[in-house]
């Protein structure tokens, strides 16, 4: 069965003569929570307003449950958009910011009182509708924008980097919450956001976006564990990258030394790109290890060390809860699971990898 809510299809939009979007394309399904993730200017906010209405694509079409709503109003659509600037209205208590859409639909007096006093049920807010949006801390505002999006009981609800304002207790705590509404509330979410660790808590799928492109689309852990280029590798999460020699199926040499990896299909002696996270390498007695080097810097990061150490002229960067100290011989050693094998971009500017269908 097709469950598939949303196409975008060919969409290009240019600024100012520069391409934001190049013929981008993606589909999202019922009851997902999508990331769009990615730095600034990659084009995740345009896809975003394109998709709310708010901005109208140079090319290509937006197919909501089957109909093309390309050129329809931000009210016509069934979704609603939570910006980062939560946009509440100062001059007006909390029950009216969130009957606002309400009553422009010319619901009942009744429906909007049952519709209110859900929605502030559902974000942990019951008791407020008298306050006024100044008498509420980031974190109670935010929650009040995103019950004024529910209560229209929109398909979708498409969120502009809303906890990009919080500090990050606060934008922790609001992750579970978004998670739980979700999962209440049975609707699709959009959401967009440049911070990494943001999106792997969250998402079902996440979209790595980079100069208008996607760069790879999966769950959280694909992303994290099979990168599919140097990009996603370095974008999402702290990396070893590297260059290297694949010179057979499951052996690979890096920095002049060849190590046992479980990647097949590369070719002989072809030059790939390396990806190792700082978590897999253990740091062990010189002779044990496949790689000797020495600890070059060391810094105590709560839950583990963060150490550098140099070996084969290179820095590597290890995460452990072993301390070694500034100065002290290592050996370094990886499963051979845990190295993971990208081929190389044709090109500096080689575009993205295309997207399994």
């Amino acid at each position: 069965m097709n469950n598939t809510l949303i196409d975008l299809i060919d969409i290009s939009k240019i600024y100012d003569g520069q391409t934001v979007l190049d013929e981008f394309n993606l589909s999202i399904k019922e009851n997902e929570f999508l990331t769009l993730l990615g730095p600034s200017g990659c084009g995740k906010t345009t896809t975003l307003r394109i998709l709310g209405g708010f901005e109208t694509p140079d090319t290509g079409k937006v197919i909501f449950e089957g109909k093309d709503i390309t050129n329809l109003t931000p009210n016509k659509r069934n979704l609603n958009t939570v910006f980062q600037k939560y946009a509440l209205f100062s001059h007006m208590p909390v029950e009216e910011n969130i009957a606002f859409g309400l009553k422009i639909s010319k619901k009942s007096a009744a429906y909007i009182k049952d519709k209110i006093k859900y929605a502030l049920k559902l974000v942990n807010l019951d008791g407020y509708e008298d306050r006024y949006p100044d008498s509420l801390s980031g974190g109670q505002q935010q929650r009040i924008a995103i019950a004024r999006a529910i209560v229209n009981e929109p398909k979708v609800l498409l969120l502009d980097e809303p906890l990009g304002a919080l500090d990050l207790k606060l934008r922790q705590s609001m992750q579970y919450e978004l998670i739980r509404l979700k999962n209440e509330l049975g609707i699709t979410f959009i959401y967009v956001t440049h911070d990494q660790e943001e999106a792997l808590t969250m998402s079902d799928t996440i979209v790595v976006m980079n100069q208008g492109y996607i760069q790879q689309m999966g769950t959280p852990m694909d992303i994290y564990n099979e990168p599919q280029n140097a990009f996603v590798a370095d974008f999402i999460g702290e990396s070893n990258i590297l260059s290297a020699t694949m010179i057979q199926d499951k052996l690979v040499e890096i920095l002049g030394v060849k190590f046992p990896c479980v990647d097949v299909g590369f070719g002989s002696n072809k030059p790939v790109d390396v990806v190792i996270r700082p978590e897999d390498i253990d740091l062990l007695e010189p002779e044990k290890g496949i790689l000797q080097g020495t600890v070059t810097h060391l810094i105590f990061k709560g839950v583990h060390y963060e150490m550098e150490v140099e070996a084969n002229g290179f820095e590597w960067l290890v995460h452990s809860t072993d301390m070694f100290p500034v100065g002290e011989k290592v050996g370094i050693s990886v499963d051979p699971f845990d190295i993971q094998i990208m081929n190389k971009p044709e090109s500096e500017d080689e575009e993205a990898i295309e997207v399994d269908e």
